[in-house]
């Protein structure tokens, strides 16, 4: 499995960095799809919010990033 992110317009592969983690818990890329795929998102939102959009943070290449999983793509090879 190799989960790719768009960070700042570019598309990586998160395995590619042995250190990069992702989640609330920090787990590998691996690990953190297997095990639920956790990103936050409240219960009740604020009508027109940006605060309250879904979303997962990740560190690729020693840079944190707050992304809307819908920059995230699984692939199997």
């Amino acid at each position: 499995m190799k989960l790719h992110a768009c960070l700042l317009g570019e598309w990586v592969c998160l395995n590619d960095d042995p250190d990069c983690v992702i989640g609330h818990n920090g787990q590998s890329p691996d690990t953190w799809y297997e095990e639920n795929a956790e990103l936050w998102a409240p219960h009740q939102r604020k009508e027109h919010s940006y605060y309250e959009l879904d979303y997962v943070n990740l560190v690729y290449k020693g840079i944190s990033y707050r992304i809307n999983p819908i920059f995230l793509q699984v692939s199997e090879f």
